[in-house]
């Protein structure tokens, strides 16, 4: 099956939790998460779930396993927490939980920061699972890299990604 076959089987409408890791940001003063659920929205999906978390490993795993288990959304959003500093714990944190690797989104992440930021995009270290039935993204918690990984990377294949998860 063609990669246009796949993507007009996707699914349209999709639940989408979004976490934000910030030991300085409040819910109301998050601009990439807040842009996030906007544009989920705007597409057609649900967002079942928008918090701010400190960056704090076990309460970060914590999180992804409790939304999950509450709310089973297809996918879950995480911003912030990705770069090198000691306290940027999301990656430790998110990567032991995954059934698979979407090796390729880190990747291709940099690739785009690359062509926007320079050698500075190797400081990212954005990556993508599935945890169960659930999509899981962690990206920088910029605005602007919010905005570049969900409109260039995760919007235009979450229902394709979806549909493959739902596969028996």
């Amino acid at each position: 099956m063609s990669t246009k076959e796949h993507k007009e089987k996707a699914v349209k409408h999709l639940s989408i939790g979004i976490v934000t890791l910030s030991s300085t940001r409040t819910l109301a003063e998050d601009k990439s998460g807040h842009w996030i659920k906007a544009q989920a929205e705007t597409a057609g999906h649900k967002a079942v779930l928008h918090t701010v978390i400190p960056d704090h490993a076990e309460t970060i795993a914590e999180t992804v396993r409790k939304a999950i288990r509450e709310h089973a959304p297809d996918a879950l959003l995480l911003t912030g927490g990705t770069g090198v500093s000691p306290k940027d714990v999301t990656i430790e944190a998110v990567r032991p939980l995954f059934d698979k690797e979407l090796t390729a989104f880190g990747v291709l992440f940099a690739q785009l920061s690359f062509a926007d930021i320079g050698s500075a995009a190797m400081l990212s270290r954005a990556a993508a699972g599935i945890v169960g039935k659930t999509l899981v993204f962690c990206m920088p918690g910029s605005l602007k890299a919010c905005q570049l990984a969900c409109q260039s990377l995760i919007f235009p294949e979450l229902g394709h990604l979806a549909a493959h998860i739902r596969e028996e």
